[in-house]
């Protein structure tokens, strides 16, 4: 594991030795959901008549919120069509494109680990909550998690995490783990320290810009958050 800005003494020392909440993202951190975005994706756009988008241009549109990312791809700032797109999107989503995500080698083990030692454990997804948790729980993994948190249109990371914080969902120390510039900057805004994972879709030229605490090459690492008294 590489520190960024911080030496993982000093992170220690700055938490009082309490056991931090681990936030993960979803989408590129837990799991791979390119080959159901995709289809999805392309699966709205043919029922408009619009072009397909190769998986490799899709690549950089998984983190953001997908309204932003329809927006992008189809040029438009018409909030009624990218709705309707996004309905068309959800339907093949719901049905299938759910089922299509892969989990990343080692998170199984490296959230059962953390699991052993106590560790608390939440996903924040700029995903629709009740498709977060069916991805979650198609893999056997709802059960890791005390909380889940979902966007939707309109709700940026940022929101979601203050959300949380808010409500007291999230209280004392907690990390924010994800693959994209989004989530390192959700976690700056609300006064949290970050992870970036380098093994999702975020290069870690873009990760570095944000200035993680931390940056981790694989899910092994993950268990490095556990802090002992």
């Amino acid at each position: 594991m590489r520190a960024a800005g911080r030496t993982h003494a000093d992170f220690s020392e700055s938490i009082s030795l309490t056991t931090p909440i681990l936030i993960f993202d979803l989408d590129g951190t837990l799991s791979d959901p390119l080959k159901g975005f995709a289809l999805s994706i392309n699966y709205a756009f043919d029922y408009f008549g619009l072009d397909p988008v190769s998986e490799d241009d899709l690549r950089p549109h998984i983190g953001p919120p997908l309204d932003e990312s329809i927006a992008i791809l189809t040029e438009t700032e018409d909030p009624d069509f990218i709705g309707e797109l996004i309905e068309k999107y959800r339907e093949r989503y719901i049905e299938v494109g759910f089922a299509e995500n892969i989990l990343y080698d080692g998170i199984v083990s490296a959230l059962s680990e953390l699991l052993d030692e106590g560790v608390t454990m939440g996903v924040c997804s700029t995903k629709r909550v009740d498709l977060v948790e069916r991805v979650l729980m198609q893999h056997d993994l709802i059960e890791c998690f005390d909380f889940v948190s979902g966007g939707d249109i309109g709700l940026t990371k940022d929101m979601q995490l203050g959300r949380l914080l808010d409500a007291g969902t999230v209280s004392g120390p907690a990390i924010m783990i994800g693959d994209r510039r989004f989530d390192l900057v959700a976690a700056a805004l609300n006064g949290l320290p970050s992870a970036g994972v380098l093994w999702g879709y975020g290069a870690k030229e873009e990760l570095l810009l944000e200035s993680p605490t931390f940056l981790l090459s694989s899910p092994d690492e993950l268990s490095t958050f556990y802090l002992s008294e």
